[in-house]
């Protein structure tokens, strides 16, 4: 009787195992072509925005399009801003050593910027 219980759950769980793995496995297709599809039609998902802090710079102006995700590293020790000139458009600390994003702005043009810790850093952002 103990055999025909081991064998019966053994079956149950091999079927339930197909039937997920077959069901998940077809998801996981579809869901990665729509991802795949979307990221490279959207402009922003396109580039890859990122300003580097390094000894008290903020390095190259940097070209985004409108509305882009843009990564700030602060590899510096102590806390910097990325503060635009004009009031209000973007404003971002970033600790010592970490990392934080912020969306460019979504209207083109020219966006100088920078660090209200530390003045005299100045970059531009800009957005076309």
């Amino acid at each position: 009787m103990k055999k025909i219980w081991f064998w019966a759950a053994l079956c149950l769980v091999a079927a339930l195992a197909t039937a997920c793995g077959g069901s998940s496995t077809k998801g996981t297709a579809s869901s990665t072509a729509t991802a795949t599809s979307t990221a490279a039609t959207s402009p922003a998902a396109a580039s890859a925005a990122k300003i580097t802090i390094n000894n008290f710079s903020f390095g190259d102006p940097l070209t985004v399009p409108p509305g882009a995700q843009i990564s700030v590293t602060n590899t510096d020790p102590m806390e910097h801003s990325v503060t635009s000139d004009t009031k209000g458009v973007f404003d971002v600390d970033v600790e010592g050593g970490a990392e934080k994003t912020f969306n460019a702005p979504t209207q083109p043009g020219d966006y100088p910027f920078h660090c209200s810790y530390h003045p005299t850093m100045k970059g531009v952002l800009t957005v076309k």
